[in-house]
């Protein structure tokens, strides 16, 4: 009897813990969810601009290889490599001694010309000469002229002069050399302005007209950023590579940019000065989709998104996130639809779009 008790009561005991446990579970189960902490950041207007990145190189506007006119030896060499000078300036004498006395010969008969027509005309005056002397004394005064204006100019043609401000390169002549008109003197270059001369895909031919800004970085000069102004257009696509050329005016005060310098530029197509902005780290690529978690009323949101142009750290939105809207950061993996969250800010400020 006294163990069909105890037995009674142990069984009445397991009975009544397994319904506790079972409430309390199901409590349990009823309980909301703890909310999930996560980092968030605003989204921001800023100036985009829409860019064609390039690959190009620095070439002088003006760039020449001096020739002489005349023949003969090089007599003077009347400025160093590297010198900078002004248009007309002598750079280089070729000797000119015998065009000299070619000159002082054309002179003299020259002036003996002169004398004669004008005893010619006394004669003429006094019936002792014919109108005909008269005009033979003429075109004999005016070939005599002609011969010294000739001589003349190959005499200053014996000076080779500087056609345009710029630095002198490289020299390919020494003193004493003989020389001809095909013959290199030296190279001369203009220094400021100079040109960038980029290759761009023939794809963005369209997008392209003369008046656009272009930026560039040069891997010589480092943390240096120039701009240009596009000036040219090439009407033809260029083969190998299927490629346009364009080339931008660029400003060099301090001759700080060289002929031949390898430059990577962007140049500027749209310019939109109030387009949204988000951290890349928001950004949550799905099976070909893009989307974002926006935080509102403490819950997270998933957003799908449309991306437009990317900066370093930064991507423009143009649909689907508005000025204003806080966008999950960090803590993106823990979370699902309309979970609630516990947002923490966090400042992202973004480079200026225009600068990248």
């Amino acid at each position: 009897m006294t163990g069909w008790r105890w037995g009674t009561l142990a069984a009445l005991a397991v009975v009544a813990g397994c319904k506790a446990t079972g409430e309390a579970a199901g409590a349990a189960a009823g309980a909301p969810k703890p909310a999930v902490p996560v980092d968030v950041a605003v989204a921001r207007t800023d100036t985009v601009v829409d860019a064609i990145v390039a690959t190009g190189e620095i070439e002088a506007v003006q760039s020449v290889e001096l020739r002489p006119d005349v023949d003969g030896r090089v007599s003077e060499l009347l400025v160093r490599e590297g010198a900078t000078v002004a248009a007309g300036t002598p750079l280089v004498r070729i000797d000119d001694a015998e065009r000299r006395a070619d000159l002082a010969r054309a002179v003299a008969e020259r002036d003996l010309a002169q004398q004669a027509l004008a005893r010619t005309r006394e004669l003429l005056a006094q019936r002792a000469a014919s109108q005909a002397d008269l005009e033979r004394a003429e075109a004999t005064a005016r070939a005599t002229q002609a011969s010294v204006d000739l001589l003349a100019l190959r005499v200053e043609r014996s000076v080779v002069r500087a056609p345009f401000a710029g630095v002198v390169g490289q020299r390919f002549v020494s003193i004493g050399d003989y020389v001809t008109s095909s013959t290199r003197l030296l190279a001369l270059q203009t220094v400021s302005p100079q040109r960038a001369r980029l290759q761009v895909p023939e794809r963005y031919y369209q997008q392209l007209r003369t008046g656009q800004k272009v930026t560039f970085r040069v891997a010589a000069l480092t943390n240096r950023e120039f701009t240009g102004t596009v000036d040219f257009v090439d009407p033809s696509v260029q083969l190998p590579g299927r490629t346009v050329t364009i080339k931008a005016v660029v400003p060099n005060p301090r001759n700080e940019l060289h002929p031949g310098m390898f430059i990577d530029a962007r140049l500027a197509t749209a310019v939109r000065p109030s387009a949204i902005v988000i951290p890349e780290d928001a950004v949550v690529p799905v099976q070909g989709k893009t989307f974002a978690w926006v935080v509102a009323d403490g819950k997270a949101v998933r957003r799908e998104i449309r991306l437009g142009v990317r900066a370093p750290g930064y991507v423009e939105v143009t649909e689907g996130i508005a000025a204003g809207d806080r966008v999950v950061v960090g803590g993106i993996e823990r979370l699902s639809d309309g979970a609630a969250v516990t947002a923490t800010e966090v400042d992202r400020s973004p480079r200026r779009f225009r600068d990248q």
